[in-house]
């Protein structure tokens, strides 16, 4: 009778242990601890793992992830829960959290007593989870749908033969002292849908039109007069574009590996296997889109090498330097910041930041709040601005100085942006500076200050 109790006892650690660390099958109940960092839920093949693992620069503190989980010395993470706070380090979480799918179908991070992110499907019919050898987490139900997945929740990364619809986005973790943040999707035209690279102010600006809140600075192919999905991918073959049509039998290039001979394929028949080369394309904290490479033999050692990047030069990337201005060193491959007249750096970052004790403004009764304020001219410097920032624009306007009385006379302007299309002058009066400038020979920025 002992001996029935004791292997009845052994079976049932047995059982639990599995779904914690199981591959194919996570069935409800199975949790994962924080302070187990040698646990987690892996695919059938080992490439990916899901679980909790240590944030980067967060000292103790943990985050739900997915990353590479057989590369050697490396932990890359391709996917993280509550990427699109504002505050990002809401998701993370002490060594004594959990997580956990739970007996009602709902995966949900538990630190002491807040629950800090869940998948929201309680009563879904959720039956077991999985992580896939795409790189993909997903609930299953009882009749094996998927209820929730990872890759319709991206964060920064794109993984090969994940699907990035015209209602999804990439996005780079936000900055807790600059607030703003990139992002990657599928910006609607008139007439069109068009994939593009946007940087986008702090959500303190949620009350400013959209227009105003964002500034699209790479623009990738525009697709036009097209009925069925449309969908961004990274194929197996290292390539980037557009699939589109009823069929998704149209598509794109972005950019197309020089391996890639069959074309560019959809992401609706997804490989079960381990893929020859581990790939995938992340929109990085600097604004710019990279595709790298796993290489087991880089001089001898084992790194990943970047493929392709969106953008070459980094002063093209709007709002790099905040609201100050991006210089290019003379290899024109590393960039610097100088802050305009009335900013400063902001912290210990790079980027800019205005004073708004420095600049004009107006008063009820629609005039200059002050007096005092001067124009300052910074030559050879264009800037980043969208439709809504432009008070007015004048052909007729013949000087710099001009060009700046023009901006002191209206109180709502900070800036006025003077130069020349062919012989033809013109200036532009703006009422924000958010997204940051560059350095154009042809044109005078005109600042009050």
């Amino acid at each position: 009778m002992i001996m029935a109790t004791c292997l009845v006892l052994f079976l049932s650690v047995f059982v639990w242990l599995g779904a914690r660390a199981g591959a194919s099958h996570i069935g409800l109940g199975s949790r994962l601890l924080a302070r187990d960092q040698n646990e987690a839920w892996v695919s059938d093949n080992g490439t990916f793992a899901f679980g909790l693992t240590p944030a980067a620069n967060a000292g103790d503190q943990f985050q739900v992830a997915i990353w590479f989980a057989d590369l050697p010395g490396d932990r890359t993470i391709v996917w993280s829960a509550n990427s699109d706070n504002l505050i990002y380090r809401n998701s993370l979480v002490n060594k004594n959290a959990f997580l956990e799918l739970d007996t009602t179908g709902n995966l949900v991070l538990i630190d002491g007593e807040r629950t800090v992110w869940m998948s929201n499907t309680s009563g879904a019919g959720i039956t077991s989870a999985s992580m896939e050898e795409t790189g993909n987490f997903i609930l299953h139900t009882n009749n094996n749908h998927s209820a929730w997945q990872s890759f319709e929740h991206p964060s920064d990364t794109l993984l090969p033969n994940q699907p990035l619809t015209v209602s999804l986005e990439l996005t780079s973790p936000k900055s807790t002292s600059q607030g703003g943040y990139y992002s990657l999707k599928m910006l609607q035209q008139p007439t069109s849908l068009s994939l593009a690279l946007t940087y986008n102010l702090p959500e303190t600006y949620d009350a400013s039109p959209e227009a105003y809140a964002n500034f699209s600075y790479w623009p990738g192919p525009d697709i036009s007069n097209v009925t069925g999905d449309v969908v961004a991918v990274l194929d197996d073959a290292g390539s980037f574009g557009i699939v589109y049509g009823e069929s998704s039998n149209g598509a794109v290039y972005v950019y197309k590996n020089d391996g890639d001979y069959n074309g560019l394929e959809s992401a609706t028949n997804q490989s079960s296997t381990r893929l020859a080369v581990l790939r995938r394309l992340i929109l990085e904290t600097n604004g710019n889109l990279r595709l790298y490479r796993w290489d087991n033999n880089v001089n001898g050692s084992r790194e990943w090498v970047p493929e392709w990047a969106a953008v070459s030069n980094p002063c093209d990337i709007a709002g790099i330097c905040g609201n100050g201005v991006c210089n290019l060193d003379r290899s024109k491959t590393n960039a610097s910041c100088t802050c305009l007249p009335g900013t400063s750096k902001a912290g210990g970052d790079n980027f800019c930041a205005g004073n708004s004790s420095s600049i004009g403004g107006c008063d009820s009764q629609n005039e200059n709040k002050t007096s005092e304020f001067r124009i300052s001219s910074v030559q050879q410097t264009s800037y980043y601005f969208s439709d809504f920032s432009v008070i007015a624009n004048y052909s007729d306007i013949p000087t710099v100085s001009k060009c700046g009385d023009a901006c002191l006379s209206d109180c709502e302007c900070v800036a006025s942006v003077y130069g020349l299309d062919g012989e033809k002058p013109y200036c532009w009066i703006l009422r924000s500076l958010d997204f940051g400038g560059y350095e154009d020979t042809g044109i005078h920025l005109v600042r009050e200050g």
